[in-house]
């Protein structure tokens, strides 16, 4: 549960009534106005940030660690609906209610931002306005995608999860999973058997190597990008 925090505010004059040097120090301070509006919180490894159901009054950017939303269907399973990395903003919903929970995987610090006061400046700036457009954009064809993962095979899925892991985290070779295998099957919707059986059917194929549970070698990113076709 979030505890209300008081929420920064930023004005903005007409740009017609600025000088010229003004009005660039204004476009830089609009490139991060929305992190800017927000106030930053700090949470514990598996801490709640917001629950199912409650009211999504509150945008989020991750500016350190990892964050998990999920759903606990009625058999008591998880469902992991998305990973959050540094710089990803969340908690976006079309209704008031929060449709998914969120957790900290992590030791993690987030930007909170009242979800009003980022509509209203979207309402009267352009350019807050197409930010926000592209980042629900974004989280819509991630959720797209992640529908598509489900009719694949085991070995397509991990192939795929390794290879988004790997770009999202800028890795050159290594990948230094911040979640769980259990979160890893919970988002592939597999159980963590088979998570464990086919990364060592991956590493057996010398596509990958694992010398440690949570540090991943990309041995060949050719071949998991065949899988992943």
């Amino acid at each position: 549960m979030l505890i209300k925090t008081p929420i920064r505010t930023i004005s903005h004059r007409h740009p017609g009534t600025q000088p010229r040097h003004a009005r660039l120090a204004d476009a830089a301070m609009q490139a991060s106005a929305i992190e800017l509006m927000g106030a930053c919180m700090s949470f514990a490894a598996n801490a709640e940030i917001y629950g199912e159901n409650e009211p999504a009054d509150y945008l989020y950017k991750v500016v350190s660690g990892t964050v998990r939303t999920y759903k606990v269907l009625v058999d008591g399973r998880r469902q992991i609906e998305a990973f959050h990395l540094r710089g990803d903003i969340f908690g976006f919903e079309t209704g008031d209610e929060h449709a998914f929970s969120a957790e900290a995987i992590t030791d993690c610090k987030i930007t909170v931002i009242k979800r009003s006061a980022v509509m209203a400046l979207a309402a009267r700036d352009i350019d807050v306005a197409r930010q926000m457009w592209a980042l629900t954009a974004r989280e819509l064809q991630r959720v797209q995608e992640h529908s598509l993962v489900l009719i694949k095979s085991a070995e397509e899925r991990v192939a795929g999860f390794l290879l988004e892991m790997a770009q999202r985290l800028a890795s050159a070779g290594a990948v230094e999973l911040p979640m769980s295998r259990q979160d890893i099957a919970d988002y592939l919707g597999l159980t963590i058997e088979t998570v464990s059986r086919t990364l060592t059917h991956l590493e057996s194929e010398a596509a990958i190597e694992v010398p440690k549970r949570r540090r991943i070698l990309l041995r060949n990113r050719s071949a998991l990008r065949r899988l992943n076709a």
